[in-house]
């Protein structure tokens, strides 16, 4: 399987955001997409994440709330929003698969990962 994550930029404090992860490749139908973020000089943060199949969705605790997972079965494309961004969201946000956990959270539980997409959140 492969992701592309994509949709980062720059954004004012306030804004929202949504950012996209293509998923190709062979797809098995137990695997769960999530989101990572990692800012500078941090360890990488689970943001959420979505069962491919029934598209069961949990969040991690900083975003829960203000963050929606959703997937486009038509488009194979999970989507991230995220409203009301502080300069703490600022971070390379990640997608990635699960094949072998349920209910994932931390990043070795992810086997598959895509490149990042940099997001930053401005005062």
């Amino acid at each position: 399987v492969q992701l592309q994550a994509s949709g980062g930029g720059l954004l004012q404090a306030g804004a929202s955001l949504t950012l996209s992860c293509k998923v190709s490749g062979h797809i098995f139908s137990n695997y769960t997409i999530g989101w990572f973020r990692q800012a500078p000089g941090k360890e990488r943060e689970f943001v959420g994440a979505i069962f491919w199949t029934g598209g069961t969705t949990y969040y991690g605790d900083s975003v829960n709330g203000r963050s929606t997972i959703r997937r486009d079965s038509g488009s194979d494309t999970v989507t991230l929003r995220m409203d009301s961004l502080t300069p703490d969201d600022t971070a390379a946000y990640y997608c990635a698969a699960s094949h072998f956990t349920a209910w994932a959270r931390r990043p070795y539980e992810y086997e598959h990962w895509g490149q990042g997409t940099l997001v930053t959140v401005s005062s």
